[in-house]
């Protein structure tokens, strides 16, 4: 009999987890379910997604299993994967983050700068709590990451547990794939196979081939250099916020400084901080939009699902995102060998970069974890950036591992959205006061 899969999603009360949840129903046919459990400390918010998640199983998929909880021995015993994607500060501290740069004239934004930096010290412990519970109630389960910024999150998990069974991604690369099989006429980027080197959500492709061998970098370039990825979007704008829409013209000026890579689109806040600052409206940031919109929408169907006692027509879609989870959750299960790309210690795969940096490369996953895939040596500009961004994520681990307030003010100071140490002392400052409920006492 094929085995059945119990799976936690930690951060229950997100408004991703419905669209995780039907994307894992839809997927039963490779990665069958047997339980799904969700997780938060936020009893009152997951109560609303959990309810109307519920409701939708029942329907849907009544013979899987289903509960939510806040106690962790509840939520962490008997589970095969734990699908993690915490926000630790919800939205109202992700607006902290985005604003008190931008007092400064400074990039304000979720995981990149001063307000990645301070994201990152709030996320550290939360994902090594839950760390912790899988390890102390399900010793056997791999815990699948996904929490943001994957990059400080990354380094933390591999100086603190080292030995755990966790893989750190990162969906945004995905999301671009996708957006370039689309440019050179392919269904899927399941068709093309690339060589990619980086930082999350800091990185570059160097080479995208068909499944036939066919370089598919010259046809990419054309568009970048016509209009970024912004030439993927035909047809589909209305789907998309306008402020990914420019993120994704942007890349277009970002591709210009190499055009021999493809950019992740993230880099436009480091290569362009003056182009962001000027483009963003200080009091209504990306977290304000978010808490409009999708929070607004989500939150609102939850509860006209619980109020009808029934998800027909509740406006649930699966999150097309989230497969690229399914695909590492399968290639764990079945031991499938897939190529995926990873955040993971860099042991020499980029040869002439730090080895203990923990870099985003394609690896081969399967039952035993994974396998880099080498990518060679890296040209300086990209090593020079990297090396500079890597320091920041360092030395933020530093400072929260040590309590530090040297040690993050030389991280925020040497982060390339940063125009001087004076700067990056006042918004550490501001950063302290906003943060004191979440972060470790600095000294």
């Amino acid at each position: 009999m094929e085995k059945k899969y119990s799976v936690v999603i930690a951060g229950g009360g997100s408004t991703f987890t419905p669209g995780i949840c039907l994307l894992l129903l839809d997927h039963m046919d490779r990665f069958p379910i047997r339980k799904i459990k969700f997780y938060d400390n936020f009893a009152e918010r997951q109560e609303t997604i959990a309810k109307a998640c519920e409701i939708y199983l029942k329907e849907n998929a009544p013979e899987v299993e289903f509960a939510y909880t806040t106690d962790p021995e509840e939520a962490f015993t008997d589970v095969d994967f734990v699908m993690c994607h915490i926000r630790v500060g919800l939205y109202a501290m992700r607006e902290k983050d985005e604003k008190i740069p931008m007092k400064y004239n400074v990039v304000g934004q979720e995981t990149c700068g001063p307000g990645g930096i301070a994201y990152g010290m709030r996320s550290i412990g939360g994902v090594i709590e839950i760390l912790d519970y899988m390890e102390k109630y399900s010793p056997n389960a791999w815990m699948l990451n996904y929490s943001n910024p994957a990059a400080i999150v990354a380094e933390a998990t591999r100086r603190l547990r080292p030995d755990s069974k966790i893989l750190n991604i990162c969906d945004m690369p995905i999301d671009l794939e996708e957006k370039m099989a689309n440019m050179v006429g392919l269904k899927s980027r399941k068709e093309m196979s690339v060589g990619y080197y980086g930082l999350n959500h800091f990185g570059w492709w160097h080479k995208i081939e068909d499944k036939d061998g066919n370089d598919l970098m010259p046809e990419i370039k054309k568009h970048m250099a016509a209009n970024g990825f912004a030439d993927a979007l035909s047809g589909t704008n209305q789907h998309v916020e306008q402020s990914w829409i420019e993120t994704f013209a942007k890349a277009k000026d970002v591709y210009a400084l190499d055009p021999e890579t493809i950019p992740n689109t993230y880099l436009k806040y480091y290569l362009y901080p003056d182009y962001v600052v000027e483009h963003t409206n200080p009091e209504h940031t990306r977290a304000n939009e978010v808490m409009e919109h999708r929070e607004k929408n989500i939150f609102t169907a939850c509860r006209k699902i619980i109020e009808k006692g029934t998800a027909v027509d509740g406006g649930f879609e699966p999150d097309a995102h989230a497969e690229y989870i399914v695909d590492l959750a399968c290639a764990i299960a079945k031991n499938t060998k897939e190529k995926m790309l990873l955040i993971v210690p860099n042991e020499g795969a980029v040869e002439n970069f730090d080895r203990t940096a923990m870099v985003e490369i394609p690896c081969i996953v399967g039952s035993s974890g994974y396998e880099r895939i080498c990518q060679g040596s890296i040209p300086q500009f990209q090593k020079g950036l990297m090396e500079q961004q890597v320091s920041v994520e360092k030395l933020v681990v530093d400072a929260w591992i040590t309590g530090s307030y040297q040690k993050l003010w030389q991280a925020i100071t040497l982060s390339k959205t940063v125009p001087s140490a004076r700067v990056a002392k006042l918004i550490l400052d501001d950063l302290i006061e906003a943060n004191k409920d979440f972060w470790p006492e600095l000294k």
